[in-house]
């Protein structure tokens, strides 16, 4: 019965851990986020690359 308990309130803990997490990671994504990162990031697939002839 009392190893029964334990678990119980270390589901609770753990369930507040991670929900502390997600608001967390929520937090550092919408209201820390630099636009100008973002945009700089983005625009990452669209770069011309430099061809080398180095292996012509």
């Amino acid at each position: 019965m009392a190893i029964q308990h334990i678990f119980d309130d270390a589901s609770r803990v753990m369930t507040v851990v991670s929900f502390t997490t997600f608001l967390g990671i929520l937090a550092w994504t919408f209201l820390l986020r630099k636009e100008r990162d973002f945009a700089a990031t983005a625009a990452l697939p669209f770069a011309d690359e430099e061809v080398e002839d180095d292996y012509v």
